[in-house]
């Protein structure tokens, strides 16, 4: 074998080692094998509703995902050496009317998983379905998530005890919903992965919107029952924000209360929307002060053999 061929043959060998090794997401798996509950398949094609004039983040377009009837989740695993086991269910924002895909899905992923952690990619039901709440099929997806992915912990290599929740803006209520209603089914169960628990281990929840009662003074909204057994919950917001710093305020209050372990980081400026893009403070914060909280909480951890 001459001197081109062993260089041609040793870049093989390291592309392929470079494609195990880095972080890539499965396919995505179907979160409800007969259907989501109460669907009629009237919501229209699923795609990417962005327009050419809609705003950018950083400078880049965002994935704007509308029409979602069938919802899945998808694993993305870190590299094998960093693994802890740990995983957490990313739930993007949208206003529950879109999901902003890559900006509070992807590339929320691709970071967990650059701290060990694996990431669960949740494509939820948007928009809100007439007549119901507007996270009333948000939050069957959810609790559906949580008990399929801690239904399936053997099989693929996680912890059953450090699976937690994380959610932007409207995925920020989402979370925080399935952190406080986890008691209880929002369905009837389907399988086997609705017998074991939906509660999230621990939470986080960045920028999260509609945290407040529309109708009255600063209150929770009636959905969010905030008890001793609400996970640990890291918040994290911006005091400039168009949907309100008192989210945060109020749901970190409620936990104080109820003696639920939270941290609470806010900033003066940041506004909303920006995931992990740019250079503010803001973006830039955030993603270190949440990595710190999920080592103080043992979530980094790495796992055992």
């Amino acid at each position: 074998m001459n001197l081109f061929s062993k260089l041609r043959t040793i870049l093989v060998l390291l592309a392929i080692m470079l494609t195990i090794l880095t972080a890539s997401p499965a396919e995505p798996l179907l979160l409800w094998p007969n259907g989501a509950p109460g669907e009629q398949g009237d919501i229209g094609v699923e795609h990417d509703t962005t327009q050419a004039g809609d705003g950018r983040v950083a400078g880049k377009t965002v994935v704007r995902l509308g029409n979602v009837s069938v919802p899945t989740i998808t694993l993305f695993r870190p590299d094998r050496a960093v693994d802890t086991g740990a995983a957490v269910i990313v739930c993007p924002g949208g206003g529950y009317s879109i999901l902003a895909m890559d900006l509070e899905g992807t590339e929320v992923c691709q970071w967990l998983n650059s701290i060990g952690v694996n990431a669960v990619l949740l494509k939820y039901r948007v928009p809100a379905r007439a007549g119901e709440e507007r996270y009333a099929a948000p939050l069957q997806d959810a609790q559906r998530a949580l008990g399929l992915v801690r239904s399936h912990a053997t099989e693929w290599k996680l912890d059953p005890h450090r699976i937690g929740i994380m959610g932007f803006s409207a995925g920020g209520h989402l979370s925080a919903a399935a952190s406080t209603r986890f008691a209880l089914r929002t369905y009837e169960p389907v399988d086997a992965a609705d017998q074991v628990s939906c509660r999230p281990d621990f939470t986080m929840l960045i920028y999260p919107a509609y945290l407040l009662r529309p109708d009255t003074g600063p209150a929770l909204a009636p959905e969010l029952t905030v008890t001793s057994n609400t996970p640990p919950t890291f918040l994290f917001q911006a005091e400039d924000d168009g949907v309100h710093v008192e989210c945060s305020l109020y749901y970190y209050l409620a936990l104080k209360q109820a003696k639920v372990p939270a941290e609470m980081h806010l900033f003066p400026a940041g506004g909303h929307g920006y995931g992990l893009r740019g250079t503010e403070a803001a973006p830039a914060a955030w993603p270190k002060l949440a990595a710190d909280w999920l080592r103080r909480q043992g979530v980094l951890d790495k796992k055992q053999p």
